[in-house]
């Protein structure tokens, strides 16, 4: 039976969107803040040769390269003001969320509400900012071990770290406005955006391999099959439910005594959606960032991190699949489920599971639930961004088509296409709630006096 809420949102037009002038303004602002990203990542840092970093980037555009540049733009290669990416930003909010976890202090004041989430997200950004400085020195002193630097020194490395940071901190502060006066997850969008953009350039070298002949025509087309399929189990998996029944008892309203209501709690099979695949790949960006420009200089302890934990490499893979399914459990239970809230909540309005205690035995049976659905989630997840992984390596695919680029794209299209439909349902709802107004006022209007006798 689909409800009344379901319907009016599978009427919703697209046509509504003229008139829910909110959303049409948040919309065009998070565009606007999207095209001043892409405006960045074209401007260089100071200091660099171009001629050098062209010729470089040709050469090493396969492999490597390719993860580290999928989650920038294309401003890593283009060593653009924006060429550490928003990685740092996520770096720093893995290890303040592991910390919250582990540090009674941080616990706590989490628990404090908006002022606790503030301090909370002040010192990510201090994080943020640590992270960022280490990152750009390390890459400026790989741009000078490249010989892709005008004047090498200490002015030269200033300037680089000056700016990267500068940029960083910048694009931050673009993802915290997008997601508070736009529309979807702002630091999402931002790596959403730095994918498409480069996804054309991808495809016109991967069609020009298969032109020259260095990709055979049916591995063309296994890979615009596996990209379609792997598409639509994503899509498939993202909406997949399990419904916990809840039961809430006859209780008294005013003078009137309501019905005991059966409803349900849904809980998706793949809760933390793509952050588990963001954050287990920007663990591995690090060392790959700084190899990237220091060529032949590595020491000898990063060259043997690179020959182990190089993409397609088993160690590189085995590491991937393990911090997948590590963080879809750690920000599952601590972020985007919580069984002790939930079962909290459901105690607070009267709502049970029929045969559980409500309470600790209904948050043990919740926690039991999400553990049994996470096995089946975080194997998605593990399988969706390996699998391209290993075929990429086989056959030379180009690295935007792997899982994680097609898991990010879909999971924040799908993200992004429901908090516009929300919008335009509550933008719905508004005007009906108008329309009964004024029928009400009309109606009291209309109203005849006593007839005259």
């Amino acid at each position: 039976m689909v409800s009344a809420v379901e319907q009016m949102a599978a009427n919703t037009s697209w046509s509504a969107l003229g008139k829910a002038t909110d959303l049409r303004n948040r919309i065009l602002f998070t565009l606007g803040l999207l095209i001043v990203y892409r405006l960045g990542t074209f401007i260089p840092v100071p200091g660099i040769d171009g001629a050098a970093l062209r010729e470089f980037v040709e050469d090493a555009g396969q492999g490597i390269a390719g993860m580290v540049s999928m989650f920038t733009g294309g401003a890593l290669g283009r060593m653009g003001i924006f060429a550490l990416g928003i990685m740092p930003y996520i770096s720093a909010s893995i290890i303040v969320q592991l910390l919250t976890s582990m540090v009674p202090a941080l616990e706590q004041l989490k628990k404090e509400g908006e002022q606790g989430r503030k301090k909370i997200n002040q010192y990510t950004r201090f994080g943020t900012v640590a992270l960022a400085l280490f990152q750009a020195y390390g890459l400026a002193v790989s741009l000078e071990a490249g010989d892709l630097a005008h004047d090498p020194g200490w002015y030269f490395r200033a300037a680089v770290v000056i700016t990267l940071v500068g940029g960083t901190m910048f694009l931050m502060w673009l993802g915290e406005q997008i997601t508070a006066r736009g529309i979807g997850n702002g630091i999402s969008l931002i790596i959403f955006v730095g994918i498409i953009a480069e996804v054309p350039a991808a495809l016109a070298q991967f069609f020009q391999q298969g032109r020259s002949g260095a990709i055979s025509p049916a591995v063309i087309v296994g890979v615009i099959l596996m990209v379609v399929g792997v598409i639509a189990f994503v899509v498939f998996m993202e909406r997949a439910l399990r419904k916990i029944t809840i039961q809430y008892p006859r209780r008294q309203v005013g003078m009137k005594m309501t019905e005991a209501q059966q409803s349900h709690l849904p809980v998706k099979v793949n809760p933390a959606g793509v952050i588990p695949a963001i954050f287990a790949s920007s663990l591995l960006l690090l060392p790959v960032t700084i190899s990237t420009f220091s060529g032949s200089d590595a020491g000898p302890i990063m060259s043997t991190i690179l020959a182990y934990f190089g993409p397609g490499q088993p160690l590189y893979l085995l590491f991937f699949a393990a911090m997948i399914v590590f963080f879809a459990y750690f920000y599952t239970f601590n972020v985007s489920f919580k069984p002790d809230d939930v079962a909290d909540n459901l105690k607070n309005q009267n709502g049970f599971v029929p045969g559980i205690r409500p309470g600790k035995k209904t948050a043990e049976y919740l926690e039991y639930v999400v553990n049994r659905i996470l096995v089946l989630g975080a194997g998605y997840l593990a399988a969706v961004c390996l699998l391209p992984e290993i075929l990429r390596s086989q056959f030379s695919i180009p690295f935007y088509f792997g899982g994680t680029s097609v898991l990010i794209v879909v999971s924040v299209t799908m993200d992004t296409i429901q908090q516009v439909q929300s919008h335009l349902l509550a933008h719905q709802y508004e005007g009906l709630i108008q329309k009964s107004q004024l029928r009400g006022k009309g109606k009291a209007r209309k109203k005849k006096g006593p007839a005259r006798r």
